[in-house]
């Protein structure tokens, strides 16, 4: 299977392209890009095509587009599902919807893995992985409240992403083991987002939409 894969859930666009001979041309940011600024209407198609042409790849090429679809920062998600949707409306390909946390906990070394997202306003957005299983599937709540979730599922799991990093102090006061700021593990890649794709259902680009688990910031007055 030949697939694209895009992530816009953080600050950091990611895109990748795998071939069905399993060759893989990815486009990941390094983790400090995630404590600036998004800039993904500028970034995500000139990484989209980077991967596109170093896989050697056309769009009529490849079997779905695969795209995380959160959580994670509004206008991001909006961005990367635009991009997605407007790809397969026009190469008339099915999308494949992968969560963003589920694609960041793929990147993380470990049996047990809490993957976090900054959600802003205070909160993380997080699910508890152990090997295959979801363990704590995605919500949002204070490092606080994630931590008493973390004990009372018992052990004590690795924890990655841009919201790991920002609540280090109060997830280790915690008992919670946090990766290395400079861990390539706190970035969602789109190479995890195209494999756990492969097992998804394709979908009509129309029906795919983000995952928010929470009311945007903004709201219409």
């Amino acid at each position: 299977m030949s697939i694209l894969g895009i992530d816009t859930s953080t600050a950091a666009s990611s895109a990748c392209a795998v071939r069905d001979d399993g060759e893989a041309f990815e486009i990941a940011a390094r983790p400090e890009r995630l404590a600036t600024r998004p800039a993904h209407a500028r970034e995500l198609m000139p990484a989209v095509a980077d991967v596109m042409q170093r896989a050697g790849l056309a769009y009529e090429d490849l079997d779905a587009i695969a795209v995380g679809v959160g959580p994670g920062t509004f206008t991001g998600l909006r961005i990367g599902l635009a991009t997605a949707r407007a790809l397969a409306n026009t190469a008339g390909l099915t999308l494949r919807r992968v969560s963003s946390l589920a694609a960041l906990a793929a990147g993380i070394e470990a049996r047990r893995r809490l993957a976090l997202i900054d959600a802003k306003r205070g909160e993380l957005f997080a699910a508890l992985y152990e090997d295959a299983d979801e363990l704590c599937a995605p919500f949002v709540a204070s490092p606080e409240e994630v931590a008493a979730r973390v004990r009372e599922s018992g052990g004590r799991p690795l924890a990655a992403g841009d919201g790991s990093v920002r609540f280090r102090e109060v997830l280790e006061d915690a008992g919670v083991r946090v990766a290395p700021d400079g861990s390539s593990a706190h970035v969602v890649r789109a190479l995890h987002v195209c494999r756990l794709a492969s097992g998804a259902p394709g979908e009509p680009p129309g029906v795919v939409v983000p995952d928010y688990l929470r009311a945007p910031d903004a709201k219409p007055q």
